[in-house]
């Protein structure tokens, strides 16, 4: 049988400063805080590239979200990180520059907890992606004016952590 390699995720203090580190899934079991990243691709229209989370994902499978997003390993610089995951989900590459943190928490209806400083990166890339089937199963560019009205039409479809973050974004593009 084929065991996955433990990947740990950086636990943090309320100032973003590190304070261990745990295995990823039992730091979502748990609900402890601990360093994520979230990067958000433009256009040069001023898209914004989504990814559908695959439907395997540990929480919100299934959903909309932002272009990608992870955390950085133990020793990991949360830009070097940012990059990394890019191309590991999505395929390409892109000069991104870190724009704000996100502190958040959320529960999910699985019993897992999201306990995050979110470092929020932008970025920007023309063309397609090449989807890591495993992370996401479909895409699409999107106008802030629409994905504004889908979130107000259907929030259910969009992560949280897409929709707390999302008016941020669009005011430091």
């Amino acid at each position: 049988m084929f065991m996955q390699p433990r990947e740990e995720v950086i636990l943090v203090d309320e100032q973003d400063q590190p304070v261990g580190t745990e295995e990823k899934f039992e730091t979502h079991r748990k609900g402890l805080l601990h360093r994520a990243i979230s990067v958000f691709v433009f256009n040069r229209k001023g898209e914004l590239m989504l990814q559908k989370r695959a439907k395997g994902k540990y929480h919100s499978g299934g959903l909309w979200s932002n272009t990608c997003c992870s955390h950085p390993r133990p020793g990991e610089e949360t830009a070097a990180a940012a990059s990394r995951r890019l191309q590991e989900e999505m395929g390409f590459t892109a000069k991104v520059r870190e724009v704000f943190p996100l502190r958040y928490r959320v529960q999910f209806p699985n019993g897992l907890i999201e306990n995050e400083r979110d470092h929020i990166f932008i970025g920007e890339h023309e063309g397609a992606p090449v989807l890591n089937p495993e992370e996401a199963e479909d895409w699409k560019w999107v106008t802030s004016d629409a994905l504004k009205k889908g979130i107000q039409e259907r929030p259910e479809i969009y992560t949280h952590w897409l929709k707390l973050s999302l008016d941020d974004v669009l005011a430091k593009r």
